[in-house]
Parts: C-alpha cells; sequence; structure tokens
C-alpha cells in the first residue's frame, strides 16, 4: 500500500511568518498534531509541532512555589519561524505506507507531510494508519474478493484479524499477483495461502 491510499489531502498550512496563536489556534480547530509549515510557492520549509509552541508557552503559577519565581513570560508575539523544526522529515506519496509507518512509530514524529514536486499534496498520521488497520475483515474480504475476480484469479477469501487467508490460486505466478493485490487492499496486515 501507498502512502497516497490513506493520507489526508486537505491539509491545514501555516506560513512561517504567521503568528504562533494564529497557528495553535489552527492546531486546535482542526484537532491536529502539527502543520506543514510553507512559502509562498506552497514549498514545505518546515513543521510546526504540539511541541514546538509549547516548549515556552505556559507561564509558571507563582502560587505553586515557596519562594515565587519571577516572570512576566514573553513580551512579543512570536511567528511561525521562530518555533517551528527546519528540515523536517517528509514522504512522498508514492512511498511504501510501511516505511512511513516505521518513520511514525521510531521517532516522536506523528505525521508526515506528504511531498510531490515540492508541492505539499497530504500529511500521513499515526491515526490515518491506524484507521487502515481498523477496517472490519468482511469490508477487507469484499474488496480482496472483488480484486481477485476483476484479475481473473479463482480464490476463496477469509480475512480474520486483517490477515488474508487464500484458498487457491495453486499456480506460482497466479499467487504471485494474488499477493500483489491483497498488499494494496487496505487492512491486509498478512497474506496466508491454504
Amino acid at each position: 500500500m501507498l502512502v497516497r491510499d490513506v493520507m489526508t489531502t486537505s491539509v491545514v498550512t501555516v506560513h512561517p511568518d504567521a503568528r504562533v496563536k494564529g497557528a495553535i489556534q489552527l492546531l486546535h480547530e482542526h484537532q491536529i498534531t502539527a502543520l506543514p509549515v510553507v512559502d509562498d510557492e506552497g514549498r514545505l520549509v518546515g513543521v510546526l509541532s504540539e511541541a514546538d509552541v509549547l516548549r515556552g508557552a505556559v507561564m509558571p503559577d507563582r502560587r505553586t512555589r515557596e519562594i515565587p519565581v519571577h516572570t512576566d513570560g514573553r513580551t512579543t508575539p512570536l511567528l511561525v519561524r521562530d518555533v517551528m523544526t527546519a528540515h523536517p522529515m517528509s514522504v512522498a506519496a508514492d512511498a511504501d505506507l510501511a516505511a512511513a509507518a516505521t518513520v511514525l512509530v521510531d521517532t516522536q514524529i506523528k505525521s508526515l507531510p506528504v511531498v510531490d514536486a515540492e508541492q505539499v499534496v497530504g500529511v500521513v498520521s499515526r491515526r490515518d494508519v491506524i484507521a487502515v488497520l481498523a477496517r472490519s475483515d468482511t469490508l477487507i474480504e469484499s474488496e480482496l474478493d472483488d480484486l481477485l475476480r476483476a484479475a481473473e484469479i479463482e480464490a476463496v477469501v477469509d480475512v480474520v484479524d486483517g490477515v488474508a487467508r487464500l484458498d487457491g490460486p495453486s499456480e506460482p505466478h497466479a499467487r504471485e499477483i494474488a499477493r500483489v493485490l491483497a498488499g494494496t487492499v487496505p487492512g491486509v496486515v498478512g497474506i496466508v495461502f491454504v
């Protein structure tokens, strides 16, 4: 499965010269964890995450200290460029979803901007991958069965917990085609021939 198959295409972005307060409001309104930061041409120049905006954003409450901490907080508005992560990780739309999922698991990154021809075309997040994995076995089974029929491959399909069990075909070339087709169905986590 490719990143383009599961990515969110309605991308909320922010400009590096926008105020951080406005970006925080976008994160909150859209219930997202990060915003791709794009320049005037729509090219990715950074990512603004929840962690970026939280760092130093909350003033200490003096009532919780035995010896009060003196702080006046920030005195000027911050711009996105002041706190964003420059040189962010991104992924291509035609990248393997498994590779993108590995990045999402092995790092603290919760979402990756999807870039095609230097333009942000989507975002793939942990939540997007979870949505694919949560698809019902019945739906997965039906889609795989339709694909195999369209390819004129005879097999009985049974899906349990995302694992596609295919009874048939017996010919190696047809099995390989069935394996490739099964790998394109969102929610398939494994393939077994019986």
